[in-house]
């Protein structure tokens, strides 16, 4: 129980021990963009199928809010992890210095969803009045855990930029990463955005996918009930192979792949290349509310350019096709950056109850964060997207002004802040600084207002305090 009168809060160390129905309400409410890697489905698939469990590293420790009459109102997905592996936010430097100054990383503390490195909500909290005061207390009770049991760390993955406000803990420490997303502006289909492109990278892009089918393949898109125990099969013998070279032992089982196929089979999508009828390659997706996500790959056959077409212009022909925002590819892969998918910032807490330890990783994190802001610019400069599509008149339209920003408190914050402006149409650039409490927001003064900017720092979770000077 917690000293809160109408709240209480315990853990469960299995999905066994919380309903479906309960779960998914907080996982995947009705206001926002449902997430597949969230629901009960697929994290219990995980557990049940033997692939994350506490043999394999796994130990689920899942904290759980709920008022007086037992109503579920928030969890949190939560791991005590006994290595690094799966989470793609790499800490195993922070693991091998801790260990030669004496200590002990591991077991350490995870809010991720295993095996995924995809942006998403790590407070799961059901529609309500009281979401800020339950991420309080389920964030307070992780570090309590922690501490407790005199744990390393406590990490949490892969936030989505929207709830980065609700970790702007003061023992928590950002980290900054990117990953490479497609966004589809509106498209009508893969020609079209061929022609956002400059004529160089469209040329490579028609060449490569000509390239990709030269040998007599043909590419097949399947997707819910299409997809067969067979195709199962082929797939995860590409699925092992891939991961054993890479890898080692691949983290996923069989009997996974057949869960999520009673479960969510019409969220996902499997692509496959066949060649004299034999499938010799395929990518899997999960289909989201509004993104594709690209999981995995694999093939018995190389052939040049198949892998950038089976995950990347197959996922922009899927998700032009089906009025999909988003298509995130995983992690890493700057090659990506020349096949249409732009550099988009990630975000990661970290909490290191040791103040030596603590002081050490900040000052790492100080570094790093200037590397990734430096890498990100440099990689953005590079986009294969046509320059001067932007007409002179719309140029000369555009004014940038300064508005005074409360409530950020660390980059993270900053990011989400920019990220929320960038989705007005009317806005060009927005470059926020929690060190100046400030926003610089380039916008069409026709289509913005500073009311509409006002509304907009609301919903990023800020006050909004005027403009400046």
């Amino acid at each position: 129980m917690t000293d809160t009168q109408t709240l209480a809060l315990r853990t469960i160390t299995s999905f066994k021990d919380i309903s479906a129905h309960s779960w998914d309400a907080c996982a995947n409410p009705s206001s926002l963009p449902a997430d597949p890697f969230l629901t009960h489905a697929y994290l219990s698939a995980l557990e049940h199928s033997g692939s994350a469990t506490e043999k394999t590293g796994w130990q689920a420790l899942h904290i759980l809010v709920e008022d007086q009459q037992d109503n579920l109102l928030g969890c949190m997905p939560l791991y005590l992890k006994f290595h690094s592996r799966g989470e793609f936010i790499f800490d195993q430097g922070w693991a091998q210095a801790y260990e030669q100054a004496g200590g002990q990383y591991y077991p350490k503390l995870l809010s991720a969803v295993p095996f995924t490195p995809v942006p998403g909500r790590r407070f799961l909290l059901v529609d309500g009045e009281r979401q800020n005061e339950v991420a309080a207390l389920m964030i307070g009770h992780a570090i309590a855990l922690c501490d407790k049991y005199q744990l390393s760390s406590l990490h949490i993955n892969f936030i989505a930029p929207e709830q980065l406000p609700l970790f702007a803990h003061d023992d928590l420490l950002q980290r900054s990463g990117h990953q490479f997303h497609f966004e589809n502006k509106g498209f009508k289909d893969f020609d079209d955005f061929l022609a956002s492109l400059s004529s160089r990278k469209r040329k490579t892009i028609r060449k490569e996918r000509r390239k990709a089918v030269e040998a007599d393949l043909t590419i097949q898109q399947l997707t819910g009930q299409q997809i067969t125990k067979e195709h199962w099969d082929i797939f995860y013998d590409f699925y092992t192979d891939t991961h054993e070279r890479k890898w080692g032992s691949a983290y996923l089982t069989r009997t996974f792949f057949s869960m999520i196929n009673q479960t969510l089979a019409d969220q996902l999508l499997l692509v496959l290349a066949y060649r004299d009828g034999k499938a010799i390659a395929a990518a899997l997706n999960f289909i989201g509310a509004d993104t594709l996500y690209g999981r995995y790959w694999g093939a018995s056959e190389y052939h040049p350019a198949l892998h950038f077409e089976l995950c990347y212009y197959q996922a922009i022909d899927f998700a032009i096709a089906n009025n999909l925002k988003t298509v995130e590819a995983g992690a890493g892969g700057e090659h990506k950056l020349v096949r249409g998918y732009l550099p988009t910032p990630t975000h990661s807490a970290h909490y290191l109850p040791d103040p030596g330890f603590h002081n050490a990783v900040k000052n790492f994190l100080s570094s790093e964060r200037r590397y990734i802001q430096m890498e990100h610019e440099a990689l953005s400069e590079l986009t294969p997207f046509r320059k001067g599509e932007v007409s002179q008149k719309r140029k000369t339209d555009m004014e940038t002004k300064t508005y005074n920003i409360d409530g950020m408190t660390c980059s993270g914050c900053t990011s989400a802040l920019e990220k929320k402006l960038l989705e007005d149409p009317g806005i060009e650039a927005a470059s926020a600084s929690h060190e100046n409490d400030s926003c610089d927001v380039t916008l069409d003064p026709a289509k913005v207002s500073d009311e509409r900017i006002a509304e907009i720092t609301d919903k990023a979770g800020f006050e909004f305090k005027g403009t400046a000077g």
